[in-house]
């Protein structure tokens, strides 16, 4: 089943669907649903997980340099969605929508997929400084670039920071000047480390750097402010968050029928009754 696609200017594209045979786990739900009448639970999700991963770790070194920030798969009965999470989409879609078109060709002979049963799209990031994919690699291209390290994580810690994030860390780890290897921590602000509002809050990402004198780690951990909208951040508050709300003015209450003048006047004899 190894098929090999017309030479390519982007030598990874060409790498990914040479070398890689599609194994039947590899398989989309949507491809396995049509080779076999039944399914189990378990391969169902085994097969997903397999190819999101596969097709999250393609996009992730594709697209590294137009600022890829995730992928999410819709299966609808009629066909698959695709959409691409990136800060650049007018580099994703690339002249005349080309490069998409051709990234769509490429996940559908790779997976079998129908003709014209899969369709992908790019999505803009709305805040950048929030994704932690995006400042991974913008930092990883700082550091391939030649900037020091401390100058280069305090310039992405700086902007993260400075665009509305509650905290930022940053662990760089590997070798920096000297020979030995060692790991250096940067942090800011508030971060959360635990518990369901993890999920929701904190952002992060992991990437590796191929330098010169070895492999340097990166690890950006963001984590994001509440947005009542859902837009710039999540939606849900946190739980020990306290609001404090302004108090009311108090309405003293008027009698109704009853004037000053005509009030009832009570006479107070002085002493004590004999």
């Amino acid at each position: 089943f190894w098929l090999k696609l017309r030479p390519t200017p982007n030598p990874d594209l060409e790498f990914w669907y040479t070398c890689q045979p599609p194994g039947r786990l590899s398989q989309p739900l949507s491809t396995m649903a049509a080779n076999m009448t039944q399914i189990s639970k378990k391969r169902k999700f085994v097969a997903d997980g397999v190819f999101y991963a596969e097709l999250n770790e393609f996009l992730q070194r594709t697209l590294a340099e137009d600022g890829y920030a995730g992928v999410e798969v819709r299966v609808t009965p009629i066909r698959t969605e695709i959409i691409i999470r990136a800060t650049r989409t007018r580099e994703v879609l690339g002249e005349k929508g080309r490069r998409i078109r051709e990234l769509t060709a490429l996940v559908q002979k790779r997976y079998g997929f129908p003709e014209n049963s899969v369709e992908l799209f790019a999505e803009r990031v709305e805040n950048r400084a929030a994704c932690a994919m995006a400042q991974c690699e913008s930092l990883r291209y700082k550091l391939l670039g030649g900037l020091a390290a401390r100058r280069a994580c305090y310039g992405v810690m700086r902007f993260v920071m400075e665009n509305g994030a509650t905290g930022c860390e940053i662990i760089i780890s590997g070798k920096m000047r000297a020979q030995r290897a060692k790991a250096m921590k940067f942090r800011q602000g508030y971060l959360i480390s635990t518990g369901e509002p993890k999920k929701h809050y904190i952002d992060t990402a992991v990437r590796h750097v191929a330098m010169r004198q070895g492999m340097i780690g990166i690890k950006v951990k963001i984590m994001m402010s509440h947005d009542p909208e859902g837009k710039m951040g999540p939606k849900m508050m946190l739980p020990d968050k306290i609001e404090v709300m302004e108090p009311k003015e108090e309405v003293v209450p008027v009698m109704q029928g009853i004037q000053e003048d005509e009030a009832p006047a009570y006479e107070v004899e002085e002493g004590y009754d004999q």
